[in-house]
């Protein structure tokens, strides 16, 4: 994909799970277009592997309140300020039916793919408010919108950060601070091996378009509502799904 040169200049990036995956891709792109990239995970292996393209890191579990706090304030300390936050990491959790989800797992799953993006909107937000601007990015998935079989904590998880997503983005409407959600469809990556074959091929057999979405495409579409250029939308849900969800 073609970038836009300088687009990001001057700005600082905050992305979780940007050790690989949708969260690399976006890091790679951010970095490209100018921005400084603070590359937040819980793999300290992944983000060395990321290399020069982060300009800070953190080994991080964004299910950890004390941990994003942590992390929010060792990144203010490197760059002075918070542009941007880009929240990617996340997990599937068992794919097994909701009577048999074994309870533990389902508390993990909330935890990091519902309070995570909470926590860390909460940390960092405040630095935003100071500028009066920032872009907020939670990546969902369309199985918030439509909802997975056996998939039920995921499924929850993601439908939640979608209504935490337009709240947010109402309360800040009136401020340079925009929030949105970006919900795809199954798109290869290391999440994949926390799947069985089955899940995949049945999340394959939904997309109109007949294959899985590329971290490219996805980087693309989050590089925009992390841009200036996206000014008047907020509190909104961005479909990249093969043509699953169309709305």
């Amino acid at each position: 994909m073609t970038g836009f040169d300088g687009r990001f200049a001057g700005q600082t990036a905050v992305i979780t799970g940007a050790g690989s995956g949708i969260g690399l891709a976006v890091a790679q792109r951010l970095a490209a277009d100018g921005a400084k990239v603070s590359g937040w995970d819980i793999s300290g292996a992944s983000l060395k592997a990321a290399g020069a393209v982060l300009a800070h890191s953190v080994v991080v579990d964004q299910s950890d309140e004390e941990a994003v706090d942590r992390a929010t304030k060792s990144t203010m300390l490197e760059f002075g300020g918070i542009d941007i936050l880009v929240v990617s990491a996340g997990i599937t959790g068992p794919n097994v039916p909701l009577v048999e989800y074994p309870t533990n797992a389902w508390r993990q799953v909330m935890e990091v793919n519902l309070n995570g993006p909470f926590f860390l909107s909460r940390a960092i937000v405040p630095h935003m408010m100071v500028k009066n601007y920032g872009r907020i990015v939670n990546i969902a998935s369309v199985a918030g919108k439509e909802g997975n079989p056996n998939a039920s904590a995921y499924s929850s998880s993601k439908a939640a950060v979608i209504g935490m997503t337009k709240s947010l983005g109402k309360e800040l409407a009136r401020t340079g601070i925009a929030v949105n959600v970006v919900t795809p469809a199954a798109v290869r990556t290391p999440i994949f091996d926390q799947m069985t074959q089955s899940h995949i091929d049945f999340m394959l057999s939904k997309i109109p378009a007949g294959r899985f979405g590329t971290v490219e495409e996805n980087a693309s579409l989050i590089a925009w509502l992390a841009s200036r250029e996206c000014s008047f939308s907020t509190g909104a849900v961005f479909d990249i799904s093969g043509g699953r969800s169309t709305y």
